[in-house]
């Protein structure tokens, strides 16, 4: 009854102001209210950037076509995947322009990627139809992360980048700068294999013990090769903001960036346990 609630309320929050929609949905998604007046946890303190701080470039470096040329000084052209094209709709592609293997995905999106390994046998119909679903995806509205509100959505193509043998898929290394520091990074693993999992590291490699979401992965994880240069780039990136995620990837030798975003899980995704949320708080100053 609650989520009927909820869904109807978020097809009318259009019309709702922002604090007032950003603390209905911290209650409903979180289970516990928040402070917006004096903001204590991680996820709280989120919301508080939400509205408070809104600054032109966060749009350029949310946008994955425009964050590239903006990366481009900190770790130059070698480190960026190159953009194959840009497209305003699905049915723009030219297929034939495009390599035997390629990724698809939307400029403003997360998580949206269509992946390409065989031309021949590319399912155009499955991948028309779910990134017509991500430009419409609406992460200002949904959950007023105020960047996204004009970013003009796009399709972009991008070669895919095969993982080291005996990999299935790349690794995701994400670096959360803390006014200016890096205090922890986390990986991304077994996405589009047996499930999704998220495993925090400290500033030296070791697990730290919470879970935000998904679980860890009980898989032991290499600390990446080019580790130090990731949070050199990191840091130099962040260094005038409160608090950024800067990701990257890596294969074999050669680190990759992928992409900077200010609100990750939107500020909403639970800590287990809970006062792992307060420990982040406490190295984010505002």
């Amino acid at each position: 009854m609650l989520k009927k609630i909820y869904l109807l309320i978020e097809n009318a929050c259009r019309f709702i102001p922002d604090r007032m929609w950003i603390k209905f949905r911290f209650i409903f998604l979180m289970k516990k209210k928040c402070n917006l007046d004096n903001p204590k946890s991680f996820s709280e303190k989120i919301q508080w950037l939400k509205l408070n701080e809104h600054f032109d470039e966060y749009t350029s470096w949310c946008d994955k076509v425009e964050a590239k040329n903006l990366v481009k000084p900190y770790v130059g052209e070698e480190h960026i995947i190159p953009t194959i094209g840009v497209w305003d709709d699905f049915d723009e592609i030219d297929f034939d322009k495009l390599p035997e293997k390629f990724v698809l995905k939307c400029n403003h999106d997360s998580g949206g990627v269509v992946i390409c390994k065989d031309k021949e046998h590319f399912d155009k119909k499955k991948a028309r139809a779910k990134l017509r679903q991500c430009l419409h995806r609406d992460y200002y509205l949904n959950g007023r992360e105020w960047p996204y509100k004009n970013i003009e959505r796009k399709i972009l193509a991008e070669p895919y980048i095969e993982p080291e043998k005996g990999k299935e898929e790349l690794t995701d290394y994400k670096f959360m700068v803390f006014n200016g520091e890096v205090k922890c990074t986390f990986t991304c693993t077994d996405r589009y294999s047996s499930g999704l999992k998220v495993t925090f590291f400290d500033k030296g490699w070791n697990v730290l013990p919470f879970d935000r979401k998904y679980p860890r992965s009980t898989e032991k994880i290499e600390k990446p090769k080019n580790y130090e240069w990731m949070i050199e780039v990191a840091e130099e990136i962040a260094h005038n903001w409160r608090f950024a995620r800067v990701d990257f990837f890596e294969v074999g030798e050669k680190a990759y960036f992928g992409e900077v975003t200010f609100y990750p899980g939107s500020g909403m995704e639970r800590f287990y346990p809970e006062k792992w949320d307060y420990i982040l708080g406490s190295w984010l100053r505002i």
